[in-house]
Protein backbone atom coordinates (compact mmCIF):
# COMPACT_ATOMS: atom_id res chain seq x y z
CA UNK A 1 0.00 0.00 0.00
CA UNK A 2 1.81 3.31 -1.19
CA UNK A 3 1.96 5.65 1.25
CA UNK A 4 2.31 8.69 -1.33
CA UNK A 5 -0.79 10.88 -1.47
CA UNK A 6 -2.42 11.26 -4.75
CA UNK A 7 -1.23 14.73 -6.47
CA UNK A 8 -4.21 16.99 -5.99
CA UNK A 9 -6.16 17.55 -8.61
CA UNK A 10 -6.27 21.29 -10.14
CA UNK A 11 -8.38 23.82 -8.78
CA UNK A 12 -10.18 23.83 -11.91
CA UNK A 13 -11.56 20.18 -11.15
CA UNK A 14 -11.73 20.55 -7.65
CA UNK A 15 -14.29 23.45 -7.36
CA UNK A 16 -16.43 24.04 -10.60
CA UNK A 17 -16.55 28.23 -11.20
CA UNK A 18 -19.47 29.65 -9.35
CA UNK A 19 -22.09 30.85 -12.49
CA UNK A 20 -22.60 34.41 -12.40
CA UNK A 21 -26.13 35.15 -10.81
CA UNK A 22 -28.55 35.67 -14.05
CA UNK A 23 -30.27 38.92 -14.45
CA UNK A 24 -33.39 39.56 -15.89
CA UNK A 25 -35.87 37.38 -16.56
CA UNK A 26 -39.74 38.11 -15.77
CA UNK A 27 -39.73 37.71 -12.30
CA UNK A 28 -38.82 41.84 -11.85
CA UNK A 29 -41.16 42.50 -14.62
CA UNK A 30 -44.29 40.69 -12.85
CA UNK A 31 -43.22 41.91 -9.37
CA UNK A 32 -43.06 45.77 -10.56
CA UNK A 33 -46.02 45.54 -13.18
CA UNK A 34 -48.77 46.55 -11.00
CA UNK A 35 -46.68 49.81 -9.45
CA UNK A 36 -46.53 50.48 -13.30
CA UNK A 37 -50.36 50.07 -13.82
CA UNK A 38 -51.46 52.23 -10.98
CA UNK A 39 -48.60 55.15 -11.95
CA UNK A 40 -49.82 55.00 -16.05
CA UNK A 41 -53.28 54.92 -14.67
CA UNK A 42 -53.08 57.69 -12.13
CA UNK A 43 -50.57 60.04 -14.27
CA UNK A 44 -50.43 58.79 -17.97
CA UNK A 45 -53.65 60.48 -18.82
CA UNK A 46 -53.24 63.75 -16.72
CA UNK A 47 -49.48 63.81 -18.15
CA UNK A 48 -50.78 63.15 -21.91
CA UNK A 49 -53.44 66.23 -21.61
CA UNK A 50 -51.20 68.59 -19.97
CA UNK A 51 -49.10 68.50 -23.02
CA UNK A 52 -51.85 68.23 -25.16
CA UNK A 53 -53.67 71.21 -23.96
CA UNK A 54 -50.16 73.07 -24.15
CA UNK A 55 -50.49 73.30 -28.09
CA UNK A 56 -54.21 74.42 -28.25
CA UNK A 57 -56.11 77.47 -27.45
CA UNK A 58 -57.81 76.23 -24.58
CA UNK A 59 -59.99 78.83 -22.38
CA UNK A 60 -63.96 78.70 -20.97
CA UNK A 61 -65.42 78.61 -24.30
CA UNK A 62 -63.45 75.53 -24.81
CA UNK A 63 -64.24 74.16 -21.30
CA UNK A 64 -68.13 74.55 -20.77
CA UNK A 65 -68.70 73.84 -24.80
CA UNK A 66 -67.77 69.93 -25.95
CA UNK A 67 -68.90 71.03 -29.71
CA UNK A 68 -65.98 73.85 -29.99
CA UNK A 69 -63.22 72.34 -30.14
CA UNK A 70 -59.54 74.07 -28.76
CA UNK A 71 -57.82 75.47 -31.67
CA UNK A 72 -54.76 74.11 -32.11
CA UNK A 73 -51.55 76.66 -32.05
CA UNK A 74 -48.80 74.63 -31.81
CA UNK A 75 -45.81 75.78 -30.01
CA UNK A 76 -47.28 79.45 -29.78
CA UNK A 77 -47.99 78.89 -25.87
CA UNK A 78 -44.55 78.01 -25.29
CA UNK A 79 -43.17 80.90 -27.43
CA UNK A 80 -45.72 83.50 -25.36
CA UNK A 81 -44.59 81.94 -21.94
CA UNK A 82 -41.12 81.37 -22.25
CA UNK A 83 -40.75 85.06 -23.69
CA UNK A 84 -42.75 86.77 -20.88
CA UNK A 85 -40.85 89.14 -18.39
CA UNK A 86 -43.22 88.01 -16.22
CA UNK A 87 -42.33 84.40 -16.34
CA UNK A 88 -39.09 84.49 -16.23
CA UNK A 89 -38.94 86.47 -12.92
CA UNK A 90 -40.98 83.43 -11.58
CA UNK A 91 -38.76 81.25 -12.63
CA UNK A 92 -35.65 82.42 -11.20
CA UNK A 93 -37.58 83.21 -7.90
CA UNK A 94 -38.99 79.81 -8.03
CA UNK A 95 -35.51 78.08 -8.24
CA UNK A 96 -33.77 80.52 -5.67
CA UNK A 97 -36.23 79.10 -3.82
CA UNK A 98 -36.12 75.43 -4.21
CA UNK A 99 -32.50 76.02 -3.69
CA UNK A 100 -32.23 78.36 -0.45
CA UNK A 101 -35.21 75.88 0.92
CA UNK A 102 -33.32 72.90 0.42
CA UNK A 103 -30.30 73.79 1.88
CA UNK A 104 -31.40 75.11 4.37
CA UNK A 105 -33.73 72.62 5.54
CA UNK A 106 -31.14 69.61 4.57
CA UNK A 107 -28.02 72.01 6.78
CA UNK A 108 -31.29 72.27 10.06
CA UNK A 109 -31.86 68.89 9.27
CA UNK A 110 -28.54 67.16 9.74
CA UNK A 111 -27.29 69.63 13.09
CA UNK A 112 -30.80 67.93 14.54
CA UNK A 113 -29.68 64.48 13.35
CA UNK A 114 -26.28 65.03 14.98
CA UNK A 115 -27.92 66.56 17.74
CA UNK A 116 -30.22 63.45 18.17
CA UNK A 117 -27.30 60.75 18.07
CA UNK A 118 -25.38 62.59 21.32
CA UNK A 119 -28.02 63.34 23.52
CA UNK A 120 -29.64 61.07 26.47
CA UNK A 121 -32.70 59.17 25.09
CA UNK A 122 -35.26 60.26 27.13
CA UNK A 123 -34.88 64.01 25.51
CA UNK A 124 -33.98 62.14 21.71
CA UNK A 125 -37.66 60.85 22.47
CA UNK A 126 -38.92 64.27 23.31
CA UNK A 127 -37.13 65.62 20.20
CA UNK A 128 -38.55 62.78 17.85
CA UNK A 129 -42.01 62.68 18.98
CA UNK A 130 -42.12 66.47 18.72
CA UNK A 131 -40.58 66.68 15.03
CA UNK A 132 -43.32 64.05 14.13
CA UNK A 133 -45.82 66.13 15.56
CA UNK A 134 -44.71 69.25 13.18
CA UNK A 135 -44.66 66.86 10.01
CA UNK A 136 -47.87 65.31 10.58
CA UNK A 137 -49.63 68.74 10.99
CA UNK A 138 -51.71 69.31 7.57
CA UNK A 139 -50.45 72.41 5.93
CA UNK A 140 -54.03 74.13 5.91
CA UNK A 141 -53.91 73.40 9.74
CA UNK A 142 -49.89 74.89 10.25
CA UNK A 143 -50.80 77.65 7.88
CA UNK A 144 -53.74 79.08 9.45
CA UNK A 145 -51.57 79.17 12.98
CA UNK A 146 -49.06 80.91 10.77
CA UNK A 147 -51.46 83.58 9.41
CA UNK A 148 -52.64 83.86 13.08
CA UNK A 149 -49.24 84.57 13.98
CA UNK A 150 -48.26 87.15 11.29
CA UNK A 151 -51.50 89.16 11.17
CA UNK A 152 -51.02 92.71 10.75
CA UNK A 153 -53.43 93.74 12.76
CA UNK A 154 -53.85 91.16 15.92
CA UNK A 155 -51.15 89.10 15.06
CA UNK A 156 -48.81 87.78 17.95
CA UNK A 157 -45.63 88.69 16.86
CA UNK A 158 -46.15 92.48 16.67
CA UNK A 159 -47.89 92.29 19.85
CA UNK A 160 -44.76 90.41 20.99
CA UNK A 161 -42.14 92.81 19.19
CA UNK A 162 -44.24 95.36 20.59
CA UNK A 163 -44.49 94.68 24.24
CA UNK A 164 -40.04 94.24 23.53
CA UNK A 165 -40.07 97.81 22.24
CA UNK A 166 -39.77 97.47 18.80
CA UNK A 167 -41.99 99.39 16.86
CA UNK A 168 -43.77 96.51 15.15
CA UNK A 169 -47.51 97.49 15.76
CA UNK A 170 -49.84 97.42 12.46
CA UNK A 171 -46.69 96.17 10.41
CA UNK A 172 -47.66 93.53 7.63
CA UNK A 173 -44.62 91.40 6.99
CA UNK A 174 -46.48 89.94 3.66
CA UNK A 175 -46.61 93.40 1.72
CA UNK A 176 -42.59 93.55 0.97
CA UNK A 177 -41.69 90.84 -1.66
CA UNK A 178 -38.32 90.32 0.18
CA UNK A 179 -39.93 89.74 4.02
CA UNK A 180 -42.92 87.44 2.33
CA UNK A 181 -40.17 85.19 0.94
CA UNK A 182 -38.56 85.29 4.08
CA UNK A 183 -41.04 84.48 5.99
CA UNK A 184 -42.51 81.60 3.25
CA UNK A 185 -39.04 80.60 3.39
CA UNK A 186 -38.90 79.65 7.32
CA UNK A 187 -42.48 78.31 7.50
CA UNK A 188 -41.46 75.83 4.49
CA UNK A 189 -38.43 74.67 6.18
CA UNK A 190 -40.05 74.52 9.44
CA UNK A 191 -42.37 71.97 7.71
CA UNK A 192 -39.96 70.18 5.79
CA UNK A 193 -37.10 69.78 8.69
CA UNK A 194 -38.83 66.49 11.07
CA UNK A 195 -38.68 64.65 7.49
CA UNK A 196 -34.82 64.75 6.71
CA UNK A 197 -34.20 65.12 10.37
CA UNK A 198 -36.21 61.96 11.37
CA UNK A 199 -34.18 60.08 7.68
CA UNK A 200 -30.69 61.71 8.29
CA UNK A 201 -30.71 59.96 11.98
CA UNK A 202 -31.77 57.16 10.48
CA UNK A 203 -28.41 57.15 7.95
CA UNK A 204 -26.40 58.04 11.15
CA UNK A 205 -27.30 55.35 13.28
CA UNK A 206 -25.52 53.13 10.81
CA UNK A 207 -22.39 54.79 11.23
CA UNK A 208 -20.06 52.25 13.87
CA UNK A 209 -19.31 53.87 16.85
CA UNK A 210 -15.92 52.60 16.74
CA UNK A 211 -15.10 54.19 14.07
CA UNK A 212 -15.62 57.78 15.36
CA UNK A 213 -14.04 56.63 18.87
CA UNK A 214 -10.99 55.12 16.60
CA UNK A 215 -10.91 59.13 15.25
CA UNK A 216 -11.16 60.73 18.43
CA UNK A 217 -8.35 58.59 19.97
CA UNK A 218 -6.23 59.51 17.18
CA UNK A 219 -7.04 63.26 17.72
CA UNK A 220 -9.61 64.43 14.96
CA UNK A 221 -11.84 67.08 16.09
CA UNK A 222 -15.50 67.08 15.98
CA UNK A 223 -15.55 68.73 12.89
CA UNK A 224 -13.46 66.73 11.08
CA UNK A 225 -15.39 63.18 12.43
CA UNK A 226 -18.09 65.08 10.89
CA UNK A 227 -16.79 66.05 7.57
CA UNK A 228 -14.33 62.65 6.97
CA UNK A 229 -16.15 60.16 8.96
CA UNK A 230 -19.91 60.85 9.00
CA UNK A 231 -20.74 62.89 5.45
CA UNK A 232 -19.02 59.96 3.41
CA UNK A 233 -21.03 57.17 5.29
CA UNK A 234 -24.49 59.38 5.35
CA UNK A 235 -23.62 60.75 1.68
CA UNK A 236 -26.77 58.25 -0.24
CA UNK A 237 -29.33 58.89 2.25
CA UNK A 238 -28.23 63.31 2.29
CA UNK A 239 -28.09 63.07 -1.91
CA UNK A 240 -31.95 61.24 -1.67
CA UNK A 241 -33.18 64.07 0.72
CA UNK A 242 -31.70 66.92 -0.89
CA UNK A 243 -33.30 65.87 -3.72
CA UNK A 244 -36.70 65.32 -2.90
CA UNK A 245 -36.61 68.66 -0.66
CA UNK A 246 -35.28 70.37 -4.08
CA UNK A 247 -38.30 68.64 -6.28
CA UNK A 248 -40.92 69.12 -3.26
CA UNK A 249 -40.03 73.25 -2.65
CA UNK A 250 -39.88 73.54 -6.40
CA UNK A 251 -43.08 72.58 -6.44
CA UNK A 252 -44.86 74.08 -3.32
CA UNK A 253 -48.27 75.81 -3.78
CA UNK A 254 -50.14 75.83 -0.30
CA UNK A 255 -47.93 78.09 1.76
CA UNK A 256 -47.44 80.35 -1.07
CA UNK A 257 -51.52 80.82 -1.58
CA UNK A 258 -52.38 81.23 1.80
CA UNK A 259 -49.53 83.80 2.70
CA UNK A 260 -50.80 86.07 -0.60
CA UNK A 261 -54.64 85.50 0.48
CA UNK A 262 -53.30 87.04 3.87
CA UNK A 263 -51.90 90.05 2.64
CA UNK A 264 -49.14 89.31 -0.36
CA UNK A 265 -49.14 90.96 -3.88
CA UNK A 266 -49.71 87.95 -5.95
CA UNK A 267 -48.06 89.72 -8.64
CA UNK A 268 -44.66 90.31 -7.36
CA UNK A 269 -45.05 86.79 -4.75
CA UNK A 270 -45.82 84.40 -7.38
CA UNK A 271 -43.56 81.64 -7.61
CA UNK A 272 -44.33 78.29 -10.32
CA UNK A 273 -47.11 76.74 -8.35
CA UNK A 274 -49.11 79.67 -8.01
CA UNK A 275 -48.16 81.27 -11.12
CA UNK A 276 -50.36 78.55 -12.78
CA UNK A 277 -53.06 79.02 -11.00
CA UNK A 278 -53.10 82.67 -11.45
CA UNK A 279 -53.12 82.00 -15.38
CA UNK A 280 -55.32 79.08 -15.65
CA UNK A 281 -57.94 79.33 -12.85
CA UNK A 282 -57.36 83.18 -12.59
CA UNK A 283 -57.12 84.28 -16.00
CA UNK A 284 -58.96 81.29 -18.04
CA UNK A 285 -56.18 80.52 -19.77
CA UNK A 286 -55.34 76.67 -19.88
CA UNK A 287 -53.12 76.52 -22.48
CA UNK A 288 -51.18 78.53 -21.48
CA UNK A 289 -51.23 77.17 -17.69
CA UNK A 290 -50.61 73.54 -19.44
CA UNK A 291 -47.16 74.73 -21.56
CA UNK A 292 -46.07 76.49 -17.30
CA UNK A 293 -46.68 73.04 -16.22
CA UNK A 294 -44.44 71.52 -18.96
CA UNK A 295 -42.07 73.16 -18.46
CA UNK A 296 -42.00 72.63 -14.96
CA UNK A 297 -41.97 69.21 -15.27
CA UNK A 298 -39.13 69.52 -17.89
CA UNK A 299 -37.06 71.21 -15.05
CA UNK A 300 -38.61 68.54 -12.28
CA UNK A 301 -36.81 65.85 -14.64
CA UNK A 302 -33.49 68.09 -15.41
CA UNK A 303 -32.92 68.90 -11.85
CA UNK A 304 -33.54 65.08 -10.67
CA UNK A 305 -31.48 63.05 -14.08
CA UNK A 306 -27.91 64.12 -12.32
CA UNK A 307 -28.82 61.71 -9.13
CA UNK A 308 -30.50 59.47 -10.77
CA UNK A 309 -27.77 58.61 -13.33
CA UNK A 310 -24.92 58.74 -10.60
CA UNK A 311 -28.01 55.49 -8.76
CA UNK A 312 -27.95 53.54 -12.36
CA UNK A 313 -23.58 54.02 -11.97
CA UNK A 314 -23.62 52.70 -8.60
CA UNK A 315 -25.57 49.88 -9.46
CA UNK A 316 -23.64 49.06 -12.69
CA UNK A 317 -20.70 48.73 -10.90
CA UNK A 318 -22.02 46.66 -7.57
Amino acid sequence: MSLIAPPAAPAAEQAPPRRRRRRGGWAPWLLIAPTLVVLVAAMGYPIVWQAMTSLRKYGLRQQFNPDLAPEWVGLSNYAHVLTDPGFLSVLARSILFCVLGAFITVAIGFALAVLMRRVARTVRLILQVALLLAWAMPIAAAMTVWVWLLDWRHGVLNHVLTKLGFDAEGHNWLASPVSFFIVALVIVVWASVPFVAISLYAGLSQVPDEVLEAAEMDGATGWQRVRHITLPLVRPVLSIVLLLQIVWDLRVFTQIKFLQDAGGVASSTDLLGTYIYRIGVGSSDFGSAAAVSVVMLVLTVLLSFGYVRSIMAQEDKA
